[in-house]
């Protein structure tokens, strides 16, 4: 790479803003241009249904970096606008808007993903929000904060942290789930049971194995949830999480290879040598796994870039292999968890410490191997945990459960 190198990078989140932090901390000296379709600073999404919902942190503190941060780093900050199109044979991206053409020598897509709708009947309806962005995140402060009644369609992480906020905040909440349980296709009966448990000891009304037939709207505005089953759930607002979708049309448009996210390899690379992708949009062929992985945590924008950065410049052997990562905080209950579990793909799961207490890990294991590991109110295990992991021994049931014997040795 010289000086006189231009990368772009598409998606100015904190994906966006990492990759330029490490190209520049890497010693990439050449141009860097930010684009995002936000008019926001790049910012971090996890407090958006966490604690910046909840008002217990300032927006300052939710952007990756400062404005200055950008302009002392020699950044090219492009907001309010968006890569419409990548030429890549002419290795230019279009932007909108009149925003004209960028060549680029390197080009990384953060696009991350979208919330899908429901397109049930007054899905449209003012009153039915969705949380992605910052201007999600303060429309639905607002509704906390006007609201007595909130309905929350899909019992997932963001459905379950929204409703744990709203009933901190005093509102009646109801959630309604497809599934017989919160989280059950991500963690399986055992643990999803300590989810609903957890909720309905802090009053949350739950509506199980449901569909929603229609939002009923009243001039223009939502007013209630109606059930197939014909039962109706008045609601002053309703939230809906169900999911999120990555955003690869744009990669797609351009030809790189794209399934189930654009498929990369464990440098971040697409099947284009000059384009690498990182993030929610990111499928990629894990090096401790000998499989494709795409997650939608927060770890992998957090991580992801910098060995793209690596790969981009051309500093040495990249490769990616960090274990998924992410947490959530609900009421009282923190939690980390770490690994990977393909739904169902495991045939035992461990609990260690008081469940009743939420204070405890569990295992999830295939064939007497742990597959990942989720600690509740228990700090500074995670390591050990990834060491259970990546040791990919069988372990002794009774010593893993065991209380009196530390993680570190349960393999001796």
């Amino acid at each position: 790479m010289t000086n006189t190198d231009t990368f772009v990078i598409v998606g100015a989140g904190l994906a966006g803003a990492k990759a330029a932090e490490a190209l520049r901390e890497q010693g990439f000296t050449g141009r860097i241009v930010l684009v995002g379709f936000e008019e926001h600073l790049p910012y971090e999404r996890p407090p958006l249904s966490k604690d910046y919902l909840a008002g217990t942190k300032d927006l300052e503190k939710v952007f990756v970096h400062p404005r200055q941060w950008y302009d002392e780093h020699d950044v090219e900050l492009r907001l309010g606008d968006a890569v419409t199109e990548i030429d890549r044979a002419q290795r230019q991206v279009q932007l909108t808007d009149g925003g004209g053409v960028i060549s680029y020598d390197k080009l990384l897509l953060a696009t991350g993903s979208s919330p899908r709708h429901v397109t049930i009947p007054g899905a449209d309806a003012d009153g039915v929000h969705y949380l992605r962005s910052l201007d999600d995140a303060d429309r639905l402060k607002q509704v906390l904060a006007t609201s007595k009644r909130l309905a929350v369609i899909g019992a997932g992480w963001i459905g379950l942290e929204i409703t744990a906020i709203a009933r901190k905040a005093g509102l009646d909440v109801t959630v309604i789930e497809s599934a017989s349980l919160p989280l059950l296709r991500v963690l399986g009966t055992e643990v999803a049971t300590v989810f609903a448990d957890l909720h309905r000891s802090n009053g949350v009304t739950f509506h199980f194995d449901a569909a929603v037939r229609e939002i009923r709207v009243q001039e223009g505005r939502a007013t209630a949830i109606v059930l197939a089953s014909g039962d109706v759930i008045p609601a002053d607002a309703v939230v809906v999480g169900v999911g999120a979708a990555p955003n690869v049309e744009l990669a797609e448009s351009a030809g790189l290879d794209v399934d189930n996210g654009v498929l990369v390899d464990e440098a971040m690379r697409t099947n284009d040598p000059d384009i690498f992708a990182v993030g929610d949009i990111a499928n990629q062929q894990h090096p401790f796994y000998g499989r494709r992985i795409r997650v939608e945590h927060w770890a992998n924008a957090l991580k992801q870039p910098k060995t793209a950065a690596a790969a981009m410049i051309g500093n040495g052997e990249a490769t990616y292999a960090d274990l998924p990562y992410f947490y959530t905080d609900q009421y009282d209950l923190g939690m980390e968890y770490v690994g990977y579990v393909a739904p169902g793909d495991y045939d035992q799961v461990l609990f260690r410490g008081d469940v009743a207490a939420r204070e405890f890990v569990a295992f999830w294991l295939k064939d007497g191997v742990v597959q990942a590991g989720m600690n509740v109110n228990i700090w500074d295990v995670t390591d050990a945990i990834k060491g259970l992991i990546h040791s990919r021994a069988v372990v002794d049931p009774a010593r893993l459960i065991d209380t009196n014997v530390s993680l570190d040795e349960v393999m001796q």
